[in-house]
């Protein structure tokens, strides 16, 4: 089968040459299935680091009542843009490495959920947000349609709802966590199809073994805070707090 974007075969490769897709389809499954393996670990280690900051009162009071929930909370996002920047120059054990620990610092930052909800919901909407994202990955790997077009809207609408969520901290409006949860559920609906489709074409470009574990560790990476956003804007939505 040959269902890769015509466009990057023929910009990736001469006219001259006899392109084997067997050979690309083998490789493109092997090349996504690690990308999806990447983000599937990384998850589980969110989710138990997540579990066990809960369960150990000393250090969920450390996370969530202290000056290190700052910490804790922003040490991700600077991992993100270091990896963002620096990625081309790690090693592809390097960039594991600082995958592994945004993962496990984010479990850190979202210890919170099983004090807040319960964990029959969290299990509920984990499930949910896992059937919707497997089906719109499986979207955007297989279809013919162009979705780069979307991306500016849908990186601007992110901004957009961070802004909001930052003004909604002062304003403490129902109406308004509300609708960023929706739309935020819907954005990250919609960037899981454009990231699986980009990761896909970012293979074709003919990189060398290096490059092409990189990219799949940064490919890991967008799904992984596609996965994870769509679940915790779902779990304000869905989710029974406890009494």
């Amino acid at each position: 089968m040959a269902d890769y974007d015509q466009r990057a075969q023929r910009a990736t490769w001469p006219r001259t040459t006899t392109v084997d897709t067997g050979a690309i389809d083998q490789g493109l499954r092997a090349y996504m299935l690690q990308v999806y393996n990447y983000m599937g670990f990384a998850l589980a280690l969110t989710g138990a680091v997540a579990w066990f900051t809960y369960r150990t009162p000393a250090l969920f009071h450390a996370v969530t009542q202290t000056p290190l929930a700052y910490l804790v909370m922003f040490a991700p996002l600077g991992i993100v843009f270091y990896l963002s920047f620096r990625v081309h120059k790690l090693s592809v054990t390097a960039a594991q490495t600082w995958f592994w620990v945004f993962a496990a610092l984010f479990g850190l930052s979202i210890s919170y959920i099983f004090a807040v909800y319960t964990q029959t919901s969290i299990a509920r909407v984990f499930f949910i947000t896992a059937g919707m994202f497997g089906g719109m990955s499986l979207y955007g790997y297989t279809t013919r349609t162009d979705l780069s077009r979307f991306g500016s809207f849908l990186i601007m609408g992110v901004i957009g709802i961070v802004i909001a969520m930052l003004v909604n901290m002062f304003l403490h409006s129902s109406a308004l966590n509300f609708a960023v949860s929706v739309i935020g559920v819907l954005l990250f609906t919609g960037l899981t199809a454009y990231d699986t489709q980009r990761i896909k074409e970012m293979y074709f470009e003919g990189d060398g073994t290096v490059v092409t574990g990189r990219k799949a560790i940064m490919g890991a990476l967008a799904l992984y805070l596609d996965f994870l956003n769509m679940f915790l804007f779902m779990l304000r939505l869905f989710g029974g707090q406890r009494s």
